[in-house]
Order: structure tokens, then sequence, then C-alpha cells
């Protein structure tokens, strides 16, 4: 029972702190899932041992709980990105998204098979630390619905796609480390794989956004019916598009994206150039019942009302698993000060990173600033912590390298870029919109 006590006591009195510091937090070099990690490995078994146990034996129940965090997240993101989907802009995150994404899973390979790693380790690693993380990429993401702002469109696209593009390299590299993963048979068959794992998520997803849109507007605008909790469709929405996916045998993080996407697409070809927040600047708090039966309104309310509930949710989300991250450090430090472990980390974010960025984004309409600012914003965080645990659980202590390599990679991905984001990217916005012609480099 006072255990119990202390852990309530604990998580209310961090949330309130975070909720009632916010502005002093954002003024200082300092983000909320720096002290989330901090408070986590304070109450690990390292230090004052609330946690008892490690967590990262339960391997498979933290690769649920990470997994569940992921596709809130990646939902959220494409919920954000309110372009259209033959706009040019798309080709920034796509560049790095894909393009980056696996010229970073050939550097690591390579640096791994260097470090004398099994290839299927090597690989797999390699492929859990590529992604960059769409949960803890706040002060990098577009503010809100409509921000075409390049860089913070890049940087959130690229973490809602990766963390699925990542997919076949880490099943890749299951399989050479010998556990059996279907569509490896072969390389037409992994080939088969691949093509539907993408075209089959973007299909689902989109699809099933789509009809979930039309559907609740059609209840709404012509019956009155199926008014208000919005949160309950989007929770619904993600669960049945990421279950359809695995179901399917498609990349079901790229599905959910997709289906954020899909769905903010639906609410732009329905409110068009017109802003969300513009169409329903004026309904009051009362109104917004009658404004979800207006088919002038309806969708951007729809749109707007899930994007708010699902960013609430993602907090939760960052919260719960930074905890538990740091508290898996308190338990693994000592792995983690291994020089193999350290170098993997190192080398992602100062060499691999750059270099990825800088030869996926060649002959891009972006400018040599926004290409630095994406090269160094490269966030690790949730989704390299949900392949190490993933693998663990799959692989066992074949894969078990991967663990403090990504917590390493995590632990200085969050203080590196948590301290010096707001920095950088305030010296960019002042040079930026002083310089108007440099705008239009957006591509």
């Amino acid at each position: 029972m006072p255990e119990e006590a202390l852990w309530f006591l604990l998580v209310g009195v961090l949330l309130m702190f975070v909720a009632l510091a916010r502005g002093p937090i954002a003024r200082l070099p300092l983000t909320g899932a720096m002290i989330y990690l901090a408070v986590g490995v304070v109450v690990g078994p390292g230090v004052l041992g609330l946690v008892h146990t490690d967590l990262a034996e339960n391997a498979r129940t933290l690769a649920v709980l990470a997994e569940a965090g992921l596709v809130v997240s990646l939902f959220s993101v494409g919920m954000h990105l309110r372009v259209r989907l033959l706009d040019r802009l798309w080709i920034l995150p796509l560049r790095l998204g894909v393009i980056a994404m696996a010229i970073s899973v050939a550097l690591m390979f390579a640096f791994g098979l260097a470090m004398g790693a099994a290839p299927g380790v090597a690989l797999f690693l390699a492929a859990a630390l590529a992604p960059t993380d769409p949960v803890l990429a706040n002060e990098l993401r577009v503010q809100a619905a409509g921000d075409a702002e390049p860089v913070r469109f890049a940087l959130s696209g690229e973490g809602g796609l990766n963390d699925g593009a990542a997919l076949p390299f880490a099943l890749l590299g299951l399989a050479l480390s010998g556990v059996h993963v279907a569509g490896m048979a072969s390389v037409p068959a992994f080939a088969l794989s691949l093509a539907w794992g993408v075209a089959g998520a973007l299909l689902i997803g989109a699809a099933l956004a789509t009809l979930c849109v039309r559907l609740v507007f059609h209840l709404r605008t012509h019956y009155g019916e199926a008014v208000g909790l919005d949160g309950f469709i989007a929770i619904g929405l993600m669960s049945v598009t990421y279950g359809a996916a695995l179901l399917l045998h498609a990349y079901a993080f790229v599905a959910v994206f997709a289906a954020g996407v899909a769905l903010r697409h639906e609410e732009l070809r329905a409110t068009g150039e017109r802003l969300p927040a513009e169409a329903l600047e004026t309904v009051q708090l009362g109104e917004q019942v009658e404004a979800a039966k207006d088919p002038q309104r309806a969708h951007a309310l729809l749109a707007e009302s899930m994007t708010g509930f699902t960013l609430e949710i993602e907090r939760f989300a960052e919260f719960s698993v930074l905890l538990m991250i740091g508290c898996v450090v308190s338990a693994h430090w000592r792995e983690m000060l291994d020089w193999h472990a350290v170098s993997f980390a190192l080398v992602l974010v100062f060499v691999v990173r750059p270099l990825a960025v800088f030869a996926s984004m060649a002959g891009a309409r972006a400018d040599a600033r926004q290409r630095g600012l994406m090269a160094w914003m490269g966030i690790r965080g949730v989704g390299a912590f949900y392949y190490a645990v993933w693998g663990l659980a799959e692989a066992g202590d074949v894969l078990r390298p991967v663990l403090p390599a990504a917590l390493d990679a995590i632990v200085i991905s969050v203080l590196l870029h948590g301290s010096t984001a707001g920095y950088v990217l305030g010296r960019y916005y002042r040079r930026y919109y002083r310089q108007p012609e440099a705008r239009k480099a957006a591509a």
C-alpha cells in the first residue's frame, strides 16, 4: 500500500508540475521528455528502486505499450499534415522518411559489421536505430493543420513514415538471426511481401479512414445521428486500421499514418483552402452539436475534434513510455556504458544522420540552412525502443546487444536534441522569416 500511494503521488505531482511549469520549461533548454526520462531513471532499480524488477524481462509487454504509443502518435501526425497529396511539399518527407532511412540502415549495418556484430544483429540494430521519432518531436512538428513550413512539415512527415519503412529491414534482420519470418523464404517472396506491405498499408489506411469520415458525415448531416464521442471514433479508427493491416500482413504503422493523412485530406477536400480553424471560428461552445450536423462545417469539426483528442492522448503516451524507458535505463546503465553500445549511438547522431540527410536531399529545393537543421534534428526515442524490445521478444538473447545501443541513442538524442531544439529552431525562424525569398525554396 505505501508503494502504491507513492506512485499515485509521484505521477500526480509530475503531471501537475509539467502542466503548471509549461512556460518556464519552454524557455529553458529543457523538454517534458527529458523530465520524464530522468524521473524514470530515478525511480528505477538503479536508484530509488520504486520499480524493483528489470522491465526488459517483460519485453513483449513493453513492446505492446510502446506500440500503442506509436499508433496514437502516427495517426496524430498524419492528421496534422493538411497539404494536398500532389503538392510538391510531400517530396521532402518522402526523401527523409524513405531514402534517408534506407541510407541510415545501410551505413549502420556496415558499421555494425565492422564492429564485429553478426549480420542479423547488425541489420536489426540498424533498422531499430534508423527511424526518427514521431512522439518526442513536438518542438519540430507542424504547429497546426495547414502549417506548411518546410522543415516542420518534412520532419513531421519523416517521423510518420519511417517507423513503418524500417520494418522490412527489421524483419530481414530477424530472419538472419534465425527467427522464422513469413515472406523471407526467397528474394521474390521478400519483394512481394515488401510491395504488398507498403501498398496494402496505404490502401487499408486510406480506405478505412475515407469510409469512416463519409459514414459519420452522412449520419450527422442527414439524420442528426452519431454526434459526439469523436475521441471514440478516433481510437476506433486507429485500432481498426492497425488490426486490419496486421491481419492482412501489411505494414501496420504505415497504415495508421495513411489513415490520419486520408482523414485530413477528406476535411481539406470539403473545406477547401480555408483553414479549419477559420471555418469554425464562429462556432460557440454550445453550438458544436448543431455545427456537427452542418454540411459546411461538419468535416472541419470532426477533423479538429479528433486531432485535439489524439494530441492529448499522445502527450499521455509520451509521459508513460518515457517513464518506462527511464526505468529500463536505470536497470541497464552498466551495459549502456560499454564502448560498443555508445559508439553506435554517437556514430548514428554525428555521422550517419547528417550523411543520410544530405545524400537524400541532393537536388531538393531546400537551402543549406534547412538541410542542416534536418540533418541535426533526427530525434530517436519510442520507435527505437519499440524495435529493441520487440526484437528481444522475438529472438531473445540473440538480439540482446540491440537494447543498450538503442537506449544510448535515446538518452543522447533526448538530452542533446531536446536541449538544442529551441535554440536552433528559434535561430532558423528568425533568419528564415527575415528573408522571404528563402521560403520559396520549399520542395
